[in-house]
């Protein structure tokens, strides 16, 4: 029989098919001008994302900084030293050269900011979670839909990741067979905690640790992973149940800092755990997804494909019938989903909201995908917060 009509009537792939590079949404392109941003929030993640857009010169000038405390503002002025520096983000607002504006406040001041930043006519890149609670992600939702013209994008880097977007096709294309399954943790040792400069208090430094500005584990870590099963499956959960507790570090915090949650997708058929904890390393980021004809487990850089036995089998004939790509097995029976390890999210989140913004498209994680893992964040902290079960409800679609 003719290889291809093999391939054909056994409906498999080649190994080129199945690990050919991924499609690419984040194509390189002629700067048609250079976006001037204004940084709203300079601590350790503000001061990470100047980093990385001061190196992509062809798309972006730093021209102002915000923070409310001049020890971080010194900090911005370290990689950006023309920047103009401000202590009042509504002053920043005021500079008309400005285009666009990245908030990397703490969270219970997203919704606030970003309304603000619309009104003044500026884009908007938004730090993760998008909004503190449901009320406000569901406000800031209709907010920007009085600027339509005006870009609204969300931090959830996995959706501009070459590595995520090639996990996404190979789910839509079936290579997993029925996902039933997923396992998430975000796990460390650490109590969490910035040091606190000499007059200044802990709430105004480590606001992670408190529940009146911060969503805690579940915001900060997790709301990646939700994030992406929301867009790789179209979904969202049905029905939250959580726990969690101030386990490990008994040190007057409020945020827990162990959280486990189970997230049931009834309309997909799926279950997933999703667990942080502060109290141990050792397995560290955990994202596997489990499905009837094989599992991808996923770092935040690299992934591998491990096929279930029967599909695993059809692959080796498919491999040893075309010959044109051999399928590089690990040791571990897996294969690498790409060849090589990604760059840093931030860096593809930043083209696409360049693209976003010079072309007038929608970016993928934008104020309606936001509003939905916000949802889903603040579900999770209801229930462990209140022992309850968190119901998904029709208010929620956005």
């Amino acid at each position: 029989m003719e290889r291809r009509k093999f391939i054909r009537n056994t409906g498999l792939l080649t190994a080129a098919a199945l690990f050919e590079a991924p499609m690419n949404q984040l194509f390189a392109m002629a700067p048609a001008k250079v976006l001037n941003l204004g940084i709203i929030g300079t601590g350790d993640r503000g001061t990470g994302m100047m980093s990385i857009v001061r190196t992509m010169k062809d798309r972006f000038a730093i021209k102002a900084v915000c923070d409310i405390f001049d020890f971080r503002l010194a900090a911005a002025r370290k990689i950006s030293p023309a920047a103009t520096s401000y202590n009042d983000y509504r002053k920043l607002l005021e500079d008309k050269t400005i285009d666009a504006v990245v908030i990397a406040t703490p969270l219970n001041l997203h919704y606030n900011i970003a309304v603000d930043a619309l009104e003044a006519g500026k884009h908007v890149y938004l730090e993760k979670t998008m909004t503190f609670d449901i009320p406000q992600a569901l406000k800031l939702v209709k907010q920007a839909a009085r600027y339509p013209r005006q870009i609204v994008q969300v931090g959830h880097q996995y959706r501009y990741s070459p590595l995520y977007f090639k996990v996404k096709e190979m789910i839509d294309k079936g290579y997993l067979g029925k996902v039933s399954q997923i396992d998430c943790h975000w796990d460390r040792n650490w109590d969490w905690r910035r040091a606190v400069p000499q007059g200044l208090n802990d709430r105004q430094i480590n606001w992670r640790l408190y529940r009146e500005f911060s969503g805690g584990l579940p915001a900060e870590l997790l709301s990646h992973q939700i994030d992406f099963i929301n867009w790789a499956f179209n979904t969202h959960p049905d029905q939250v149940l959580a726990t969690g507790g101030v386990d490990v570090y008994k040190d007057g915090r409020e945020t827990f800092d162990n959280v486990q949650a189970l997230l049931r997708y009834k309309q997909t058929g799926m279950v997933g755990n999703f667990g942080a904890t502060c109290g141990n390393a050792r397995d560290g980021y955990i994202f596997k997804i489990k499905g009837t004809k094989g599992m991808i487990s996923l770092l935040v850089n690299e992934g591998v494909f491990y096929p279930e036995p029967d599909t695993r089998k059809e692959l080796q004939v498919v491999d040893g019938v075309s010959g044109a790509t051999k399928i590089e097995w690990k040791k571990d029976g897996g294969i690498a989903v790409l060849p090589e390890k990604t760059k840093d999210g931030t860096y593809y989140a930043f083209e696409d909201f360049y693209r976003a913004v010079t072309e007038q498209k929608q970016p993928s994680s934008n104020v309606h995908t936001g509003a939905t893992t916000a949802v889903c964040v603040h579900m999770i902290n209801q229930a462990a917060f209140k022992g309850t079960v968190e119901n998904w409800k029709p208010q929620y679609h956005v």
